[in-house]
């Protein structure tokens, strides 16, 4: 079982930046990559970065690609995203997500995931 606390969020300007952090514990060894998601109103929750655990390989939504920046520490115990250049579309809220199945990007099984945090862009 993994355990997941995002902290972080909050009202960003538009134009400005955000950083975004989770804090995992338990265990992790079947953890295969952390990810995070976002939902919007009438939306469903989507992929919008992941890093894998073996080999660090990142990967982005396109909607994101170039603003957002996903990193995650040695000891899988912190992944962050960092956001830049946000716009009023970045709002939503973001979950952390400890994918064991390593399926492909955005999947939304297989997961354990963050209670969520609140980022609103103005």
């Amino acid at each position: 079982h993994v355990q997941l606390v995002e902290s972080g969020g909050g009202s960003g300007q538009a134009g400005g930046s955000l950083r975004l952090s989770c804090a995992a514990s338990g265990s992790k060894s079947s953890v295969r990559s952390m990810a995070w998601f976002r939902q919007t109103p009438g939306s469903e929750r989507e992929g919008v970065a992941e890093i894998y655990t073996s080999g660090g390989r990142t990967y982005y939504d396109d909607s994101v690609k170039g603003r957002f920046t996903i990193s995650l520490d040695n000891a899988r115990k912190t992944v962050n995203l960092e956001i830049d250049s946000l716009i009023p579309e970045d709002t939503g809220i973001y979950y952390c997500a400890a994918r064991f199945r390593g399926d492909c990007f955005g999947g939304l099984d297989g997961n354990y995931w963050g209670q969520g945090t609140q980022v609103t862009v103005s």
